[in-house]
């Protein structure tokens, strides 16, 4: 049985966000315990023409609910990129969660054959909904997952895979 649009997106989406958002509480205490002001480690970087990890939460956010949004042809919240400490990049992961997470699967079942369009600066990408979700949404929004997890254990911390993967 071939695997269907929905479980190919908000489930993994919801896991993913939901782990990031236990690893950003993790980075808040240990802020909070090293006195490390919470908005110096949402500017953190891992090479200066990197986007700093308040970015990198904001854009998986957005990739997730934008990914659900073109797929069913909804409209995506529209969030004010304003998000400077932890707590606040934490409730832009419970908003996104509570969009994803309204979507009915028959939403996004049967989206395979979708057209998709996704603006860039200079030019747009066009997909079918199943191209779209495996070449595009996902992957990107995979990267920026895993950049925000870097940048935590580049400044020290302690989290590893399973953390990650939101099994502890």
């Amino acid at each position: 049985m071939p695997i269907s649009m929905y479980d190919a997106s908000v489930p993994v989406y919801t896991q993913m966000l939901g782990a990031l958002d236990k690893v950003l509480a993790k980075a808040e205490a240990y802020a909070q315990a090293r006195k490390i002001d919470p908005k110096v480690l949402g500017q953190a970087r891992l090479f200066p023409d990197m986007l700093p990890l308040v970015s990198q939460v904001r854009i998986a956010c957005d990739t997730a609910k934008l990914g659900v949004a073109r797929i069913t042809g909804l409209e995506a919240p529209k969030y004010e990129d304003n998000e400077q400490t932890i707590a606040e990049l934490r409730e832009r992961i419970a908003k996104t969660l509570d969009f994803i997470g309204s979507v009915p699967r028959e939403s996004v079942d049967g989206q395979e054959n979708r057209d998709v369009v996704v603006p860039l600066r200079d030019r747009k990408l066009e997909f079918k909904g199943q191209a779209f979700l495996l070449h595009w949404s996902l992957p990107n929004f995979f990267f920026h997952v895993t950049t925000a997890y870097a940048l935590l254990r580049h400044n020290g911390l302690e989290i590893g895979k399973s953390d990650y993967l939101g099994r502890n």
